[in-house]
């Protein structure tokens, strides 16, 4: 049996009228920036969180770079993020122009560990980025309880949590500000790169919106050194057609999800851990293995797709050569990057499919 890593089929197919029924609406409308489209999605998302104001952009980095932009984060300051995350969380720290600070996350849950967060506060930190990693929320209450003690900015991280809550709370809800991204395999993914920054203060709505439009607030009249990341409208017509339908696929991640933690019983491998009070929409099902090269060959010789979040931790990045922490100084991390799996994980996958994937997992013995 072959089971891909992901497939867009199944939604394809479900959504194709109403997805080229959108292209064409766009198509003849000839208004391809900031129309109407743009407008309805933003009001739609923003009621789906429970939030004020939801402005769209080009990508999920653009997201987090504006909201800390926004935000007054500058050159000089230091920003605290998960040192196990994709790069793009680091990025834009350093788009801001103030300096990315890593912190270890808890291994059994990838995310940021909040016992670890105020041996890394110093003078200079102004913000926090929790990311709440492969769907799953952060331990959001300690967090919070450090945010209001130290009198920090928070910023969310939602690019792989699209409608996972925290004690019934949606995620990008709890800061002064979240990015979302929409790539097209997120949860909620566009057909194309697409983004979008929400949060419940007007100060921050408005700056974030000009700032993502050549720093302008009307036509020809710049008050920013802004950027130019805007939602376009095509992308917005396809998120439409996507959001009611969010809750009911994400709920097919969750059954696929619990099966795989009840029965995947190989002790080599280990499940993620869920904390209590969250409710996670599982964009990546991620287990971890001493073995992992090994165990993925296994899986892929036996036509199931895998992948690898994230092989080469941030710190150990060229890109990053200029914080010059070495290995070994962050171990959580490596550690994660070298026995972390990526098993398969998508809306329309059968039972069929799933139940192979347990199988194969469980007869691994090397």
């Amino acid at each position: 049996m072959k089971v891909p890593f992901v497939s867009f089929l199944p939604m394809e197919h479900e959504l194709n009228d109403d997805i080229h029924r959108a292209f064409e609406r766009v198509f003849d409308s000839s208004w391809y920036i900031e129309g109407k489209e743009d407008e309805q999605f933003e009001t739609a998302f923003a009621k789906y969180l429970n939030i004020n104001y939801c402005i769209g952009c080009g990508t999920g980095l653009d997201a987090l770079m504006l909201s800390l932009k926004a935000l007054g984060i500058k050159e000089g300051d230091e920003v605290l993020v998960p040192s196990n995350t994709f790069i793009a969380t680091a990025l834009a720290v350093t788009y801001s122009g103030a300096k990315p600070v890593f912190v270890e996350p808890d291994i059994n849950t990838f995310n940021i560990n909040p016992n670890e967060i105020e041996s890394k506060i110093t003078s200079h930190t102004k913000a926090i980025i929790i990311v709440h990693l492969y769907g799953q929320p952060c331990d959001m209450d300690p967090i919070l309880e450090i945010v209001q003690k130290y009198h920090l900015l928070l910023v969310e991280d939602c690019a792989q949590a699209h409608g996972a809550t925290y004690k019934n709370k949606k995620v990008g809800t709890f800061g002064n500000a979240a990015g979302f991204s929409f790539y097209p395999g997120k949860n909620l993914g566009a057909l194309g790169d697409a983004g979008a920054i929400v949060t419940n203060d007007k100060i921050t709505a408005s700056k974030v919106r000009a700032l993502g439009n050549y720093g302008s607030d009307y036509k020809y009249h710049h008050i920013y050194q802004g950027n130019n990341s805007r939602l376009d409208e095509l992308q917005a017509a396809f998120l439409s057609v996507k959001l009611p339908h969010l809750d009911r696929m994400n709920k097919e991640r969750q059954r696929i999800a619990s099966r795989y933690i009840n029965e995947i019983n190989n002790p080599q491998v280990i499940l993620p851990h869920v904390i209590e009070n969250v409710n996670p929409v599982w964009h990546i099902f991620a287990i971890r293995c001493a073995k992992r090269d090994e165990l993925e060959k296994y899986l892929n010789d036996k036509g199931i797709g895998t992948n690898k979040h994230y092989p080469i931790p941030m710190h150990l990045q060229k890109a990053y050569s200029n914080l010059n922490i070495k290995k070994g100084d962050l171990p959580i991390a490596e550690e994660i990057s070298s026995t972390e799996l990526s098993i398969p994980m998508f809306y329309g996958m059968t039972d069929d499919q799933v139940s192979y994937v347990i199988k194969m997992i469980n007869s691994f013995n090397k």
